[in-house]
């Protein structure tokens, strides 16, 4: 796992698909950078949040389960234990389960995990165990995804099979066929969805040399020191409570 979002943290950071070598970069909305609200009782990411690294949720494809097509981002993972992990870690995780969120259409699921250096590793092992373990934690990730997004004027989101949180079994199947997405997406030469494949260790027509790959992240480096920043939200914004009357949705 690929660590994007520290608990209880609000910026909202992901994956650049297409800038060079896809850094971690926070997301922009009509020219604004992008930060989650807080929704009573929650404050921030609940949990840490990041991506499984080679995965892709494809657009092209319907995934069955929810009915609809893929988000055409990496894997979303959601990591449950005790610590707060660091923007930018790479963590070997446990699988638990799944839950599969309709954000505007799309499927995108939110894949369950643990640290597996967490004090609590050894005591989950499926998605029965988080309910018995962590009470209460399972409810509030769902309550957070369905309404995480009205404070800003979206609607509430939907779910799979009503809400439902999937095992560990079936989770390894999603995760699977996101990382075979992935496998035929990186082999092509370009793509109609602008997602940059440039690498340094796949070995295939998009790898970089050490050099190629050098000059080209000098440059951008350049450019980012010449351009202008964009407008940043009002840090005391961060720190107001949303109010959601949930029997509205």
């Amino acid at each position: 796992m690929v660590v994007e979002i520290p608990r209880h943290s609000h910026a909202k950071m992901e994956i650049n698909k297409k800038e060079l070598f896809n850094p971690i970069s926070q997301d922009v909305k009509k020219e604004k950078l992008r930060y989650i609200n807080n929704i009573y009782p929650y404050y921030g990411y609940i949990w840490n949040y990041g991506a499984f690294p080679q995965t892709y949720d494809d657009p092209d494809h319907v995934d069955q389960t929810t009915g609809c097509i893929g988000d055409n981002d990496p894997l979303d993972v959601i990591e449950l234990g005790t610590e707060k992990q660091n923007r930018g870690a790479v963590i070997q995780v446990k699988v638990l389960g799944a839950l599969g969120l309709i954000d505007e259409g799309e499927a995108d699921w939110k894949v369950l995990t643990v640290d597996i250096k967490d004090k609590l590793a050894a005591e989950l092992n499926d998605i029965a165990d988080v309910e018995s373990k962590l009470p209460g934690l399972l409810e509030c990730t769902r309550d957070w995804f369905k309404h995480y997004k009205i404070p800003s004027g979206k609607p509430a989101n939907n779910f799979a099979q009503g809400g439902r949180f999937f095992d560990r079994d079936f989770s390894l199947q999603i995760i699977h066929k996101s990382y075979t997405a992935w496998s035929k997406l990186v082999e092509q030469n370009e793509n109609k969805k602008k997602i940059s494949l440039a690498n340094s260790c796949l070995n295939n027509s998009n790898t970089l040399n050490d050099e190629m790959a050098r000059e080209k992240l000098e440059n951008i480096f350049m450019n980012l020191k010449k351009s202008e920043s964009k407008s940043e939200k009002n840090m005391s914004e961060l720190e107001k409570i949303y109010y959601i009357d949930r029997s509205k949705y």
